[in-house]
């Protein structure tokens, strides 16, 4: 097992490398991100030791039960799943440095509460619904920069740029289009230059489309199954906010 995570982990960052050359980008603007759901903590060390610090996390339950686990070896953990507001003390717990899932103006209130209380910042990302599914979470489109703007009252939120799961399609074009479209958000924010925003980071694409969203300005690719073999859930499961 150990092997064959290293061997994955290669051979996706030669993909990252070779759309970062096809798109005339620097491959230090391009980090992967190890979306670790039911991956166990011993694989996951395999992947960190072999220098991928960052991780993430779709179920707050997960990140709970591998955080004794985890703690003892140097990495970043954020967290990508839909978060429900009595989850955040938990989330505060296990070391998160960025919720990249941050939707709603509730979740921000709350978020923002429990970080006064424990005297502490936290950096976010805003996720966008680019794809336009009832099935995904995220703000809609036309209504991310108004979030933005209510999130950046917050001074215990670092809002550091934008999320989006583009459309599960075989269809590069229409996933280009997602992408796009949370690249035209991005734009629209930077030149409002609104105070406390910064607009860094593009977390987007996944094993399947992250050469597109290489192409289409991404900093952040998260990448799962490509790395560390199927799971035994589909990605359904780990969207559902009904399902612990």
């Amino acid at each position: 097992m150990a092997e064959s995570i290293v061997e994955n982990l290669k051979f996706i960052l030669q993909r990252i490398e070779n759309a970062c050359i096809e798109s005339d980008r620097n491959t230090n603007e391009v980090r992967l991100l190890l979306a670790t759901k039911t991956v166990s903590a011993e694989n996951i060390k395999i992947a960190i030791n072999a220098g991928q610090p960052l991780i993430a996390e779709n179920k707050v339950q997960e990140l709970k039960e591998k955080y004794e686990s985890l703690k003892s070896v140097p990495h970043e953990s954020h967290f990508i799943g839909h978060l429900q507001t009595n989850k955040i003390k938990d989330i505060l717990r296990c070391d998160v440095s960025c919720i990249q899932s941050l939707d709603r103006l509730d979740l921000a209130q709350k978020l923002h509460q429990r970080l006064l209380y424990e005297q502490k910042t936290m950096d976010v990302l805003i996720q966008v619904n680019t794809s336009d599914e009832e099935s995904k979470f995220g703000v809609h489109p036309d209504d991310a920069v108004e979030l933005i703007c209510q999130v950046s009252k917050f001074e215990t939120l670092k809002i550091k740029g934008l999320m989006t799961i583009g459309v599960f399609s075989a269809e590069t074009e229409k996933v280009r289009k997602c992408f796009r479209l949370l690249k035209q958000i991005q734009q629209e924010v930077i030149v409002l230059d609104i105070p406390n925003v910064e607009m860094k980071e593009l977390s987007m694409g996944m094993s399947g489309d992250l050469e597109t969203a290489i192409e289409e300005g991404a900093t952040i690719v998260r990448v799962g199954t490509a790395i560390f073999g199927q799971r035994i859930y589909p990605d359904s499961y780990y969207w559902d906010e009904n399902k612990k």
